[in-house]
């Protein structure tokens, strides 16, 4: 019987999600406080009130979970009226479950039902945010080896591909790539990419692919004069961050990208062999 009842509720939630035009998943309050089994609209409000408020105590923009749009509903005499109502995320339903009368059996199965869909969630972004990483990694080595390749072009040699980078380095942190190393603790066998944050990849990238264009449009052969360039593009993609805010060189590393992969890769042949094994994480 509770398992049906389960199975029910879920329905009915899942049933009142919907969509906006941009694909972002919300509730309607009105739809909620009836799903939480609340009769009068005062008194759910007064939940509402309390989880504006713990969204705020949390630092979020309570604006953000908590949208307001007005509806039309139909009267006994056959007219409408015009009500005030709430767009609800998934974070927001959560909080109002949080902040509702826990006797209610609604409630208490909101409370476990948003709790669980926040931390599916939390999953994905953390997924795609490792995900990211990893392609930067690979276009960061893909555009490395262009660079190694223009350099031997057009210098008549690769020996000096390694010294290049290093001076880009030194540009993009103020400190020698060895220095980084230490710092990270990056093992002397390993790149020191492999445990860079995605921002300093993608700014390594860029810098790289500016020093790859102008190598070839200005015809550069050697490597003072490329190497020259690329410091130059190290230390104006160093300047931009400085002005966002960010200094290279006081980041904290990232995990082992090459760890990252093989999760990755574990987690896909898992889901590949049981569609439902990463449900059960969460």
């Amino acid at each position: 019987m509770k398992t049906a009842w389960i199975h029910s509720l879920t329905q009915t939630f899942e049933g009142h999600a919907q969509q906006t035009e941009g694909g972002a998943e919300y509730w309607l309050a009105r739809d909620l406080q009836h799903l939480l089994g609340y009769g009068e609209w005062r008194n759910f409000n007064t939940a509402i009130s309390k989880a504006r408020t713990a969204c705020e105590g949390a630092g979020n923009v309570a604006g953000d979970h908590f949208v307001g749009v007005t509806k039309m509903v139909d009267l006994g005499s056959g007219s409408q009226r015009e009500i005030e109502d709430l767009m609800l995320t998934r974070y927001a339903c959560y909080l109002i479950a949080q902040n509702g009368d826990s006797r209610k059996p609604e409630i208490a199965f909101a409370q476990t039902y948003f709790a669980l869909q926040t931390r599916r969630a939390e999953l994905i972004e953390k997924r795609l945010l490792e995900a990211e990483r990893v392609h930067a990694r690979k276009k960061l080595s893909a555009t490395e080896k262009e660079l190694s390749e223009v350099i031997f072009e057009q210098t008549g040699g690769n020996r000096d591909f390694a010294l290049i980078r290093s001076k880009g380095d030194h540009a993009l942190f103020s400190k020698h790539t060895q220095a980084m190393k230490a710092q990270w603790k990056v093992p002397d066998t390993r790149p020191l990419a492999d445990f860079a944050p995605t921002i300093i990849l993608k700014a390594k990238d860029f810098a790289a692919e500016i020093t790859i264009f102008n190598a070839r449009e200005h015809g550069m052969t050697t490597e003072p004069a490329i190497s020259q360039e690329h410091v130059a593009n190290n230390q104006a993609v160093r300047n931009t961050l400085l002005e966002r805010g960010i200094r290279p060189e006081t980041l904290p590393p990232a995990e082992d990208v090459k760890k990252i992969e093989r999760r990755l890769a574990a987690e896909e042949k898992k889901s590949l062999q049981n569609p439902e094994a990463l449900s059960a994480e969460v």
